[in-house]
C-alpha cells in the first residue's frame, strides 16, 4: 500500500532558478527544504537552504537538485543540517498533526496566518499541505472539531444561544451558516433528538442480507447490514428517538437500487450526496479510507501515519467501528499489520465477502 507523500517538484516549487535558490538560501527559507541543496566549493560541503552555517559568497555555491547529485560531485554534507537526513513528508505530517492538536484545543477557530507561522510555512503552502495530509482545509477541520463540543453544550446548556458561544463561535450567524455541516439538523431538532428531521429510509435484500439505506435532506446518513430488518430500524430509532422516519417513495427507492448495485460491485463508485456526521478525528479516518481502492487494503497503522497521528492505530479502529455508511465508507478494507481480519461493524464473514469479491473483480 502506497503511503501519503508530498514530492517536491523543483518545476513548479519556485525554486526553479539559481536566483530563486539564493535568495531562498540567503533567507535561509525552512520552506525550500528539499527542494534543492547547495554546495560550498571552497568547503566541500553540500546543505539544507536552511542551514543555520555562516552564508558563502554567492560566486562559491553550487546548486543541485538532490542531495544525491551534490555527493557524485565529491561534495559531503553538512554536520549542522544534516541535509542526506531531510525528510519533508515526515516533517509536514508533524507540523500538520500539531497544527491539528491546537485547532483541537482552541476555544475558537485559530488564524490560519498564526497556524502556518507556528509549522513554518508560508500561508498558502499551509493551506495546500494540511488538505493533503488531512483531506480537509484548515477551517473545514475546526468545524469539524466543535461537533462533539456543540453537541455536549447543547446537551447541558439551558439555550441554543448560550451552546454557540459556549462551543467557540463568535456570533450566531456564523454558527447558523455551518450548524447542517455540523450536525445534520437544526440544534433546535438536535437538542429534542431530531425532533422535526425527517428521515427517509428503506429496507432490502442484497447478496450480503438485509441492508437499510437512509437519508436525511442533505444526503444518504446509514447504509447498515444486518440478520433481520427489525433490529436495523431500531438502531436507527435510537441513533434519531424523535425524528419522523418516512417509508419508502419511489424516488428514494430508486437512491436505494443504485446503492444495492453498488454494494453488489463496488468499483461502480457511488455518486450520490453522502451526509458524514462525525468528529474531526473520524472525519480525516473515513476521507483515508475513502482512497483506498477496490481490491486492495491498508492496516489500522497506516491509515494512522497517513493522517499524521502514527501512534493513533487503536483510535483508527474506533473510528472504523463508528462509520454509519457501510462499503461507501469502507472501512472493510483495513486489516491488521499481519493482514489478520479484525472486528467489522457488519460482521467479519461479511468482511471477508466483501474483500474476497473485490479482489475478483
Amino acid at each position: 500500500m502506497n503511503r501519503l507523500q508530498i514530492t517536491p517538484d523543483t518545476e513548479t516549487s519556485g525554486y526553479a532558478g539559481d536566483e530563486q535558490r539564493w535568495a531562498a538560501t540567503v533567507a535561509r527559507d525552512t520552506e525550500a527544504d528539499g527542494h534543492f541543496y547547495y554546495a560550498v566549493t571552497t568547503t566541500g560541503v553540500y546543505c539544507k537552504p536552511s542551514c543555520p552555517s555562516r552564508r558563502a559568497r554567492r560566486d562559491n555555491v553550487r546548486f543541485y537538485d538532490t542531495s544525491a547529485a551534490a555527493r557524485q560531485d565529491g561534495f559531503r554534507p553538512c554536520k549542522r543540517c544534516l541535509p542526506d537526513r531531510t525528510d519533508v513528508p515526515g516533517r509536514h505530517a508533524q507540523a500538520i498533526a500539531e497544527a491539528c492538536r491546537l485547532i483541537g484545543q482552541a476555544d475558537h477557530c485559530p488564524d490560519i496566518a498564526e497556524l502556518a507561522d507556528t509549522a513554518g510555512m508560508s500561508r498558502f503552502h499551509f493551506q495546500r499541505v494540511f488538505k493533503a495530509t488531512t483531506g480537509l482545509t484548515p477551517r473545514a477541520y475546526a468545524e469539524a472539531a466543535r461537533k462533539p463540543r456543540l453537541r455536549n453544550a447543547l446537551e447541558r446548556s439551558a439555550s441554543i444561544t448560550e451552546a454557540i458561544y459556549e462551543a467557540g463561535f463568535n456570533s450566531s450567524g456564523r454558527f447558523y451558516e455551518s450548524v447542517h455541516g455540523l450536525l445534520g439538523m437544526t440544534p433546535t431538532a438536535y437538542r429534542a433528538g431530531g425532533a422535526g428531521l425527517n428521515i427517509r429510509f428503506a429496507l432490502g435484500e442484497c447478496w450480503l442480507g438485509t441492508i437499510l439505506v437512509a437519508a436525511t435532506e442533505r444526503g444518504v446518513c446509514a447504509i447498515s447490514l444486518g440478520e433481520d430488518a427489525e433490529t436495523l430500524l431500531r438502531e436507527l430509532q435510537d441513533r434519531f428517538p424523535k425524528a419522523q422516519l418516512l417509508g419508502a417513495e419511489p424516488d428514494f427507492e430508486r437512491w436505494v437500487a443504485r446503492i444495492i448495485g453498488f454494494v453488489q460491485q463496488p468499483s461502480l463508485g457511488l455518486d450520490l450526496p453522502l451526509d458524514i456526521q462525525g468528529t474531526a478525528f473520524q472525519q480525516r479516518v473515513w476521507q483515508a479510507l475513502r482512497s483506498i481502492p477496490p481490491g486492495s487494503t491498508a492496516s489500522y497503522a497506516e491509515i494512522a501515519e497517513r493522517i499524521g497521528h502514527p501512534t493513533a492505530a487503536r483510535a483508527v479502529a474506533r473510528a472504523c467501528a463508528s462509520n454509519p455508511l457501510a462499503v461507501a465508507i469502507p472501512c472493510h478494507r483495513v486489516v491488521r499489520t499481519d493482514g489478520a481480519l479484525s472486528g467489522y461493524r457488519w460482521g467479519v464473514a461479511r468482511k471477508r465477502a466483501l474483500l474476497k469479491r473485490e479482489a475478483s473483480e
